[in-house]
């Protein structure tokens, strides 16, 4: 289906279109001159106050919509979409005809998909492929994160493995993001209960909320999200991805949320379920979701990981891993995307094929990234692999974000060899009694206006030591990439200190941003750790860097800037 000028715009229906995501959708939409968007919900009031809200190029509409009523298929003949999108939800608790709603619109030769992302209800889809080829049409579910973004990953990290053993993906929503009422009934819907999963290449049980790993979401050039644990959670991957990749050892799926004492405490509650103490979590769904936004303490950024391991074309251990980042309140609307995309796709002529199926495999990562730039969305791909150990080690930190450097920038860090560059500096220092003292232990440099400067760049088992000496003062540090809860960031070592910093290319500059201190593995209060304004670029062909060292206890304790070649 290609609308062109002069012909009726494609008519979509979004049931629970004034929902978390269905709502997010029809924005996502709402530009778009070439739709029709129905907004259709319980509430006929809430449902017209929403699509006047829109204010978009589409035409919205207001509607009372309930796909569990009797009447449901005389009611699709009256509005005759052409595509129904079925964002209601909670897709685990669907009853004992989840399907209605699909089979209603496969018999009047409707396009349907959902949002879905509930295990039995997304891999239970096919039932009705038969039905929808007869009719034509495509019956889509899991048109989601899960599983259409996480498989449109998998897609992007596959090429180069001789053999993938694992596969495990994670969500992490921001703490501030106002979640629905049914997203909690979602997640409690399965907290205690048994999850079949695959382990050591034989299938396991596991426990929802219960089972878990750490992982780290860090896109390359973007300050990453803290490490944290995630809770296994029910998704159609978890069904799917052994269908697809026979020799799979292990697969899981799971959810990282902020604060993580309160994910703790529901995963403490789903003993009940699991002891078969209660029944279900369910109907404490509403006191979980007063208390989520009661409680809704870290930093306003979501996040997203895939991560694929196994053995090179060379028969060598590989592990990719695809990162994405979502700041503020863009995050929620990434479960929307899948279904923007294959919309955006019917506009352009290009339709899914006719048949019921998990949407998995339907969409390349290429698909959502036009869609993720008009957001403050990043993503990228990151590798750990012997040929990525040995290269520089500001490539192997920065992952697929090395290409955006300034050329004189990238320059600099581009060789393992050890190497000798100069140049003149600036250098200011703080005049506090606790920030001289600071700079004395430390042996940064006196206050001069103009200073010869020199920095030896000492390369070993994928270290640098950098002596950098302004005038007859020097002073050393040691840079290494950093792993295990800090992966994602540059250490630097001074002494018992440790500063653990993000890469983070932008306008033209590489910023270094702190993350963290330690001191002698001890972490630090990060209020407290010293840092400022430090970037280097390129001006006039030629690396320039600028360095601030300060703290809230110490004021400035020094200050640097000049140029090397």
């Amino acid at each position: 289906m290609n609308p062109a000028r002069g012909t009726p715009p494609l008519t979509l229906l979004i049931v629970g279109g004034y929902g978390t995501f269905g709502g997010r959708l029809a924005r996502l939409l709402s530009d778009e001159t070439r739709v029709a968007l129905l907004i259709a919900g319980r509430s006929r009031e809430k449902a017209e106050a929403f699509a006047a809200s829109l204010g978009g190029k589409a035409k919205a509409t207001g509607l009372a919509f309930d796909w569990t009523g009797d009447n449901i298929g005389a009611r699709l003949e009256v509005l005759k979409p052409d595509l129904v999108v079925d964002a209601s939800g909670p897709f685990q608790m669907t009853g004992p005809d989840p399907y209605r709603l699909a089979r209603a619109c496969i018999a009047l030769k409707i396009h349907y998909l959902d949002l879905a992302d509930a295990t039995a209800f997304v891999t239970g889809i096919a039932a009705l492929d038969t039905d929808a080829k007869e009719s034509g049409v495509f019956t889509l579910s899991g048109c989601s994160s899960f599983p259409a973004l996480s498989f449109a990953a998998l897609e992007a990290l596959a090429p180069g493995f001789s053999r993938i053993d694992g596969i495990a993906a994670g969500i992490a929503p921001s703490p501030k993001a106002r979640m629905g009422l049914n997203v909690v009934r979602a997640v409690t819907s399965y907290a205690g209960r048994p999850i079949k999963i695959l382990r050591d290449g034989r299938p396991a049980t596991g426990y929802g909320l219960m089972d878990g790993m750490g992982m780290t979401i860090a896109p390359p050039g973007c300050v990453p999200l803290r490490r944290r644990r995630f809770v296994l959670a029910d998704a159609p991957d978890l069904a799917l991805l052994p269908e697809r990749l026979p020799g799979l050892q292990s697969v899981f799926t799971g959810a990282g949320t902020e604060p993580q004492i309160l994910q703790r405490l529901l995963g403490l509650l789903a003993w009940l379920p699991r002891l078969a103490i209660v029944p279900s979590l369910v109907p404490l769904a509403p006191l979980f979701h007063r208390v989520s936004r009661l409680f809704a303490f870290g930093e306003h950024r979501g996040g997203m990981v895939v991560t694929v391991s196994g053995a090179g074309m060379t028969g060598a251990e590989l592990r990719r891993s695809w990162h994405l980042i979502a700041e503020g309140e863009d995050g929620p609307f990434i479960p929307a995307m899948a279904a923007e995309a294959i919309i955006r796709g019917m506009l352009a002529g290009h339709a899914p094929a006719a048949g019921a199926r998990p949407a998995a495999g339907e969409l390349r990562l290429a698909d959502f990234e036009p869609l993720f730039e008009r957001f403050a969305i990043l993503s990228g791909i990151r590798e750990d692999s012997a040929a990525e150990q040995a290269r520089p080690l500001y490539r192997r930190v920065l992952a697929s974000s090395w290409n955006t450097l300034p050329a004189a920038v990238a320059a600099m860090h581009d060789s393992g060899e050890t190497r000798t560059v100069r140049g003149r500096a600036r250098v200011e220092r703080g005049t506090g009694l606790l920030s001289r003292l600071t700079a004395a232990i430390f042996r940064f440099p006196a206050a001069k206006a103009d200073v010869p400067v020199s920095v030896c760049f000492t390369c070993a088992e994928g270290r640098e030591t950098w002596t950098r000496r302004f005038g007859e003062r020097a002073f050393r540090s040691v840079q290494s990439a950093a792993t295990g809860r800090d992966e994602g960031l540059l250490a630097e070592d001074f002494g018992p200190f440790r500063v653990l910093i993000a890469l983070v290319p932008e306008k033209r500059r590489l910023r270094l941003v702190i993350r963290g201190w330690r001191f002698l593995g001890l972490p630090l209060p990060l209020s407290l750790a010293p840092g400022g304004d430090t970037f280097e670029e390129e001006r006039d062909g030629v690396f320039r860097f600028h360095v601030e060292i300060g703290s809230p206890l110490t004021g400035l304790i020094v200050r640097y800037n000049g140029w090397l070649s």
